[in-house]
């Protein structure tokens, strides 16, 4: 677009300058021009009625490459270039004024309201009068000097524009094949579209024979039509993987919905019927099954307690070490009352994910609520109830037991919910979680006495194939402090040892075998020992079953053994009658006395130069007995009774006097020992000699043999 405006200094567009600077090396030779050109401007100069003369230089045009031009070509360009006056108006002479007019009527344009003249095109001969002297362009531009000039005014091209010109039917010329700058053929085609091949003309620009013209086009059509059935199929194809891809982002969003960080205890949702678990399952806690029967009846009738404006316990916390039935109990409570039982364990409420704990948690008790009466059973129950500490590395991890500690004695009340705990460790447990109205029961589950551990034991060995002569009260005496896990693991240590042998039946046998393999280890039968060592051995055991045989209130012996279990070459088991909640004096000095028994007889039979290091743990025992008596038990005459529990806090005074007495109860033990073993040398040696040629003696052999008495042949 351009605009047309006055001005004192001559103003140029960017293509002007082009053509300026391609038109500055003209020569200062004048030609003829054509003669178009002049009949033109002699038409030009008879319409305007100044005398004008026709003197204007000439120049050639191929010189300003504009030789492939046509006549209204070029004219087009001349007057859509160079600015012209209207040919009824002469130039303002130089340093005239303009007379300002005012206009009260509309006028056809802008330019004639604001001058009181039209701007027309003025013949090319008023352009060059009187300047034939000059070189040509500056003859132009001398009189652009006070003429109105076009300035560009840039602008958008919009469809409207386009298509009035298309309805307009203007068609620009078009270019000519001869030599054209390339801002000319920009300049005079900017706007003239991109020509469509057609089929014909592509046949004959190919010089396509005239007998193949046919072939051709068919075959044109054909890779049209291939074409665009690739293309179809490409976009089906498309289509199809969209798809896919939208199920699988619907699955994993789904999937994601269903996790437990996000759904919450998913585990816990789903109560279970504990019909087939009573109390009757449970052996060896028979106090805290008396305790727990409360429960079941507060379960099962609770009105018959509310009658009277008591509250039922909300929840009760099992306390003891691993193994001893603390799940087995809970679920026992749920099965007796026959009430929904939802488990859960703590470490499932702990996650990396801040708020889910809490969550979870409410989820477990809104469920147990809409269930109630119910038992909700939270196992380790110190992973999540831990007492809360101020840490910077977890500001968070006090959500989840705060919610707990909301849920179970808060606002809203869980009447006929039950919660019980169990845990390992009562002590990590924080303080708010055990008063009274959260946990208001704490029952503890120690572990079985010998009378438990036999009831434990006969209802294992009901489920597989066993010997009716097993005692398993022998086997109970011998395992003193295990759990009831562990008597459940010696029960199939001793079926899998019945199997691998290739036996019918479990006998005592195979359950001392597998009694022994727990506390000791396994047999090490590889172990290539010289038969000096089990000598050494052999001797050595039978001094501790010589001592315990004819010691007053030494513990009776179960068996003998030189076979190499773990780190020992052999041992002397000792089963206690009963359960010892207490020890005497003289029963602690019986055990001293034992401990001493094989040191004792490697000294009378190889002499003093050949005794061995195989005493060491019984000297660590005998020492740990007689420092008890002295500075815990009040059982030494010079210190009296009084208790040294850190003795590095003593005077030297007092520790040289714990010293000594330790080192009296020692020697005393020792010269008890050697004076029995000597008083029974015979006995000894035929004791020795017995588990040499058997290696392992139980109790019964043991007697036979002190008695003098032959062993039947094995």
């Amino acid at each position: 677009m351009f605009s047309l405006s006055m001005t004192v200094q001559p103003q140029v567009t960017v293509p002007l300058s082009h053509l300026i600077n391609a038109l500055h090396s003209l020569k200062s030779s004048v030609g003829s021009s054509s003669s178009s050109t002049c009949n033109s401007r002699k038409h030009k100069e008879h319409a305007s009625d100044s005398p004008r003369h026709c003197t204007e230089p000439v120049w050639n045009l191929r010189e300003l490459g504009l030789s492939d031009l046509g006549t209204q070509q070029l004219d087009e360009l001349l007057n859509g270039v160079l600015p012209s006056l209207s040919k009824l108006e002469a130039p303002l002479p130089l340093g005239s004024q303009i007379a300002w007019r005012t206009s009260h009527l509309s006028s056809h344009s802008f330019f004639f309201n604001k001058h009181g003249f039209s701007c027309s095109p003025i013949p090319m001969s008023a352009q060059v009068l009187s300047r034939q002297q000059l070189p040509p362009f500056e003859s132009v531009f001398t009189e652009l000097h006070h003429w109105p000039v076009l300035v560009q005014s840039r602008g958008f091209k919009t469809l409207r524009t386009k298509t009035r010109q298309l309805q307009s039917n203007y068609e620009r010329p078009l270019e000519s094949e001869g030599f054209t700058p390339s801002f000319m053929k920009g300049f005079l085609s900017r706007d003239k579209g991109i020509e469509v091949e057609s089929l014909d003309s592509l046949t004959k620009n190919k010089n396509v024979p005239d007998g193949q013209h046919e072939s051709f086009k068919r075959g044109f059509a054909e890779g049209f039509l291939k074409a665009q059935a690739l293309t179809l199929r490409t976009q089906d194809s498309l289509k199809r993987t969209r798809l896919i891809l939208l199920v699988l982002l619907l699955v994993g969003l789904y999937g994601i919905s269903k996790t437990p960080f996000l759904s919450g205890l998913d585990s816990a949702l789903d109560p279970v019927q504990m019909k087939n678990v009573t109390f009757e399952h449970v052996k060896g806690v028979e106090e805290a099954k008396n305790e727990l029967q409360e429960v079941v009846e507060f379960l099962r009738s609770p009105q018959k307690f509310t009658a009277l404006g008591g509250k039922l316990p909300k929840g009760v916390l099992l306390v003891g070490p691993p193994g001893t039935g603390k799940t087995l109990l809970a679920r026992a409570v749920a099965g007796e009352a026959d009430v929904p039982f939802y488990y859960a364990s703590g470490s499932e409420f702990d996650e990396m994910f801040v708020g889910v704990g809490a969550s979870r948690i409410r989820n477990l008790f809104r469920e147990g609520k809409a269930n109630a009466p119910c038992v909700i059973f939270i196992d380790e129950l110190d992973s999540v109830g831990g007492k809360r500490i101020e840490s910077p590395m977890h500001p968070y991890s006090r959500q989840t037991i705060n919610q707990l500690l909301a849920e179970m004695d808060g606002f809203k009340p869980n009447e006929g919910v039950i919660i019980i705990g169990a845990t390992n460790f009562p002590e990590a447990l924080d303080n708010a979680l055990v008063r009274p109205g959260r946990f208001d029961m704490q029952v503890t589950v120690p572990k079985p006495d010998v009378k438990g551990r036999t009831e434990i034991l006969n209802w294992y060995l009901k489920k597989i194939k066993v010997d009716p002569a097993i005692e398993a009260n022998i086997i109970a005496r011998g395992t003193v402090g295990f759990s009831g896990a562990d008597l459940e693991n010696l029960v199939n240590q001793a079926a899998l040892k019945a199997a691998v042998d290739g036996k019918d039946m479990v006998s005592m046998k195979e359950l001392e075998f597998a009694k022994d393999k727990i506390l000791m280890g396994p047999e090490r039968r590889s172990a290539e020992i010289d038969q000096k060592n089990k000598r050494i051995t052999a001797f050595h055991e039978s001094g501790h079953a010589i001592v315990a045989y004819y010691t007053k209130d030494a513990m009776p012996i179960n068996k003998a053994t030189i076979m190499p279990r773990g780190p020992s070459l052999g041992h002397v088991s000792m089963l206690p009658e009963n359960d010892r909640w207490s020890e005497t004096r003289s029963q602690l000095l019986a055990q001293m006395d034992v401990s001493m028994g094989g040191r004792v007889a490697e000294e009378i039979i190889f002499g003093q130069e050949y005794i061995t290091t195989g005493a060491s743990s019984d000297f660590d025992s005998a020492t740990k007995i007689a420092k008890m008596m002295v500075t815990r038990f009040g059982m030494s005459e010079k210190l009296g009774v009084m208790t040294y529990t850190d003795m590095s806090r003593q005077s030297p005074e007092t520790q040289a006097a714990v010293e000594q007495e330790v080192r009296l109860l020692l020697k005393e033990s020792y010269e008890r020992a050697r004076a029995l073993l000597k008083s029974h040398a015979k006995e000894h040696k035929n004791l020795a000699d017995a588990l040499l040629m058997y290696e392992t003696l139980d109790a019964k052999e043991i007697q036979l043999v002190l008695e003098g008495k032959n062993l039947d042949a094995r």
